[in-house]
């Protein structure tokens, strides 16, 4: 497991624990941080938008149980950078639902005091068929 993979994992366990100050600790702690996320608000720009989004997020009916990787994770560091990529399931409980979701998620991080920090975060559902035309790549 790579130092990222393992960062990232240090991360998705505190949204499954709603550790809040984790989740917090996770991110470059100013307003250039950016994150595009799954939800319907697209993005969200700025330490303290993303922690107050964290913050409602745990006090909502919605509940992580679990992180998968499907595809990857792929990483590369370069100096202080690094990102890592891959396919994710989501597993949650909404109220009495379990919900499962996959994603792609991408985690670029900077490496502050001694720890990698999420710069930018993109998580996002695929679009079936963007454009109408089926998938173009030719078999």
């Amino acid at each position: 497991m790579g130092v990222l993979h393992k960062r990232i994992t240090q991360f998705f366990n505190a949204i499954i624990d709603e550790d809040i100050e984790e989740i917090k600790n996770g991110y470059c702690q100013d307003e250039r941080t950016y994150v595009v996320l799954e939800g319907p608000r697209l993005a969200t720009k700025g330490f303290s938008m993303i922690a107050k989004g964290w913050n409602d997020f745990t006090t909502s009916p919605i509940a992580m149980t679990k992180i998968v990787w499907t595809d990857g994770p792929f990483e590369e560091i370069i100096g202080e950078m690094g990102w890592i990529s891959g396919i994710t399931e989501l597993h949650l409980k909404v109220g009495d639902r379990d919900v499962q979701n996959t994603f792609r998620s991408s985690f670029v991080l900077k490496r502050e005091d001694n720890d990698w920090k999420i710069r930018h975060e993109h998580v996002s559902a695929p679009h079936p068929d963007p454009y109408g035309v089926g998938d173009w790549l030719k078999k």
